[in-house]
């Protein structure tokens, strides 16, 4: 399917879909094509204005923001608090002990005095998070994701 933007002799604009180019021509030279607004069947295709990305090493201006969210950049003030809240992160993590998928199980004996409490972070489902809450379990979801230590270069 390909859709062109038209517009009639009386400068209604609205757009079609056909299944080639060739089949625009045909409903045109046979006079099946008409304004779905006024019924005028003076009908061709409008100009348009082409959709070019931007080339892969261009940057948008400082300060064009709309710019840089079209192309995929983030504008500098979300790319900066979101460095500033993973550099907390890390630094609350430093002194905290990577217990991967036993997240659940380790949370659990240190809230039930079977081990000493001590600062850890790991992996858990959100059903789990939410029984451990309800338990009385003090957990909070990592705003920034951390990688197991063993899948660091």
């Amino acid at each position: 399917m390909i859709v062109f933007d038209l517009s009639c002799s009386k400068g209604h604009r609205f757009e079609g879909w056909f299944g080639s180019s060739d089949d625009f021509a045909g409903q045109k030279a046979d006079g099946l094509l008409e304004c779905p607004t006024c019924g005028c069947d003076n009908v061709g295709k409008a100009p348009m204005a082409p959709s070019v990305p931007a080339k892969g090493n261009a940057r948008a201006e400082a300060g064009d923001e709309a710019q840089q969210m079209a192309t995929g950049d983030m504008p500098s003030a979300v790319r900066k608090a979101l460095e500033g809240l993973a550099k907390a992160q890390a630094k609350a993590l430093e002194n905290s002990t990577w217990v991967g998928d036993r997240f659940a199980e380790k949370a659990r004996e240190m809230h039930y005095g079977e081990v000493d409490e001590a600062p850890i972070h790991g992996r858990t489902t959100r059903d789990e998070a939410e029984e451990l809450s309800a338990e009385g379990i003090a957990v909070a979801p990592l705003l920034v994701p951390v990688a197991p230590p063993d899948e660091l270069n």
